[in-house]
């Protein structure tokens, strides 16, 4: 594959006062202006553009729910069938490359860049949930209309609702991330093009990928990182807020959520100065070191036995009933699907860039077998025993005195799933420490989320460089926490859930181009090798 294209040849370079700047004009001002005129209409008018973001998420998950699990099925197939074929000995990179980061380093970046918030907000919410009020493929509930808890339905009704969690943070979503970040990788270390998404689709477009059809493709990726990331951001604020009226009695609201919004912010800037080395890698590895840390708290301090117990039922469940629970047709539980999985694999979709394009960066030397593999397995089996662990634990509380559970209290009498995560911990010991843990760690996931979301936003908007001048990144850093917080004022969970399905069901459209890219580029790569070049 040949092209004459200069990373950055399109670029604009210069100094505003001590600032220097290089960024592809129109990309980064195209996406920066639409940004600034979104942050400044909703702030205007945020009645009108929360009515705009429920719309939305209403036509996406009830409209296209069908179209999404479809979508996202085949990339798990698309996924398998790289992993079986000839193409799985391709060495991103070339034949001679070898990874940059040993397997510890690459997990660590792996677990920060995709999982991130998820593992402290979901995980006692979405196995509590599913197992009491919205069951999976219609798994009776534990509880009756009267809140009397019906024993004999207990173990089916557990694993059914961990296997539910299982379906959303395992396979499906890796099977994403793991599309996007091999197109890209592909793309820059086999065929020496941009770091860019625009690359992946040289084969379809040939040059035409450096006028305008290419300037839409980046900005559509930056657009849909930027809602991705700022869905993230906002549930971490609230869970974030939460855990602080929980513990310290701090109120719980907008202005305050606001607040932490903008201090972590401030901490991610520091951070983004830093670069990946010295900012996101070692913060990934601290995270990763906290939460091991917390986890193994959680196991030791509830029931061990259990909580293992239960995980081993819920990925039993996940294996068996994996196909059913990833049927797009033939069901009878539209408002599970509809409002759970529908939602994630948008948000799947819309996280694409900023996971694809931070994963492939860290990934070079990785043959594509071991690459898929990994990508695929090894996060979730992760999320799996966190999940599994920390979702037994809490339904154990509930079971053994559903009377005065908090988690039942905040999960299934009076909805609050920023609390359920506190309320699981209120019935094991040190819960004040444990809790203000928790709440570290939750603004420690908040700075490497927007950390690795500017770093690959600034990618995108300069042309393909990766290594910009450091005031690109910390304006989009700025961006991601200012969109954050005028969702949460334009709408709540609602409208960070429509910032999601809004740039998912376009940009859905490209990851499937990019399979056919993926494959043409594969095909010349293992033509390469036969040829021993």
């Amino acid at each position: 594959m040949h092209t004459d294209y200069v990373v950055g040849q399109d670029n604009i370079e210069g100094h505003l006062g001590p600032i220097g700047f290089d960024i592809h004009n129109r990309v980064f001002v195209v996406s920066a202006l639409a940004s600034v005129i979104f942050i400044v209409l909703t702030l205007m008018f945020p009645e009108r553009a929360g009515e705009l973001f429920q719309s939305l998420v209403s036509f996406s998950t009830s409209t296209l729910d069908w179209y999404f699990m479809i979508l996202v099925d085949f990339f798990i197939v698309f996924c398998l069938a790289l992993v079986v074929l000839p193409h799985g000995k391709v060495r991103l990179g070339g034949p001679d490359a070898r990874p940059e980061h040993g397997y510890l380093s690459w997990f660590a970046l792996l677990f920060t860049a995709g999982i991130g918030i998820a593992l402290l907000f979901f995980s006692v919410l979405e196995p509590v949930y599913h197992a009491n009020v919205s069951s999976p493929l219609g798994t009776p509930s534990p509880f009756g209309a009267d809140g009397v808890l019906n024993r004999s339905a207990i173990p089916e009704a557990t694993a059914m609702g961990l296997a539910g969690t299982f379906l959303h943070w395992g396979l499906h979503g890796w099977a994403v991330y793991a599309v996007m970040a091999l197109a890209l990788a592909i793309f820059t270390y086999n065929k020496g093009l941009p770091f860019s998404i625009r690359s992946v689709f040289f084969p379809i477009l040939g040059d035409r990928v450096w006028g305008w059809w290419g300037h839409a493709i980046d900005i559509l990726a930056v657009f849909s990182t930027l809602f991705g990331l700022a869905t993230a951001l906002g549930l971490g604020a609230k869970q974030a807020n939460a855990g602080m009226n929980f513990v310290f009695g701090l109120e719980v609201n907008t202005t305050t959520q606001v607040i932490v919004i903008a201090l972590v912010t401030a901490v991610a800037l520091v951070s983004v100065w830093r670069g990946l080395e010295g900012g996101v890698k070692r913060l990934s590895e601290l995270n990763m070191g906290a939460a091991v840390l917390f986890f193994i708290f959680v196991l030791l301090a509830g029931p061990t036995l259990v909580a293992l117990s239960g995980m081993w039922s819920g990925m039993t469940h996940y294996v068996t009933e994996f196909i059913p629970l990833s049927a797009p047709f033939g069901r009878d539980d539209d408002a599970y699907r509809q409002a759970w999985s529908v939602f994630y694999w948008a948000w799947w979709v819309s996280w694409a860039p900023f996971v694809g394009m931070f994963v492939a960066r860290v990934s070079r030397g990785r043959t594509v077998r071991e690459f898929v593999l990994c990508v695929l397995i090894v996060p979730s089996l992760f999320i799996f025993i966190w999940m599994g662990v920390f979702g037994s634990t809490a339904l154990d509380q509930l079971y053994a005195d559903p009377g005065v559970s908090l988690v039942k209290e905040y999960v299934i009498d009076n909805y609050r799933p920023e609390l359920a995560l506190f309320g699981m911990l209120n019935e094991l010991p040190l819960t004040g420490l444990m809790s203000t843990l928790g709440i570290i760690l939750a603004l420690i996931f908040f700075v490497t989320s927007s950390d690795s979301g500017s770093l690959v936003i600034d990618t995108i908007t300069a042309g393909g460089k990766i290594d910009a001048p450091r005031p690109q990144r910390m304006f989009w850093a700025t961006v991601e926490g200012l969109i954050a917080i005028v969702l949460l004022i334009g709408g709540g969970l609602s409208a960070l859930q429509a910032g999601v399905t809004a740039t998912a069901i376009p940009f859905s459209l490209v990851m499937l181009l990019m399979c056919y890219s993926i494959i043409k580029g594969l095909n010349g790569e293992l033509r390469r090798m036969r040829n021993g070049r």
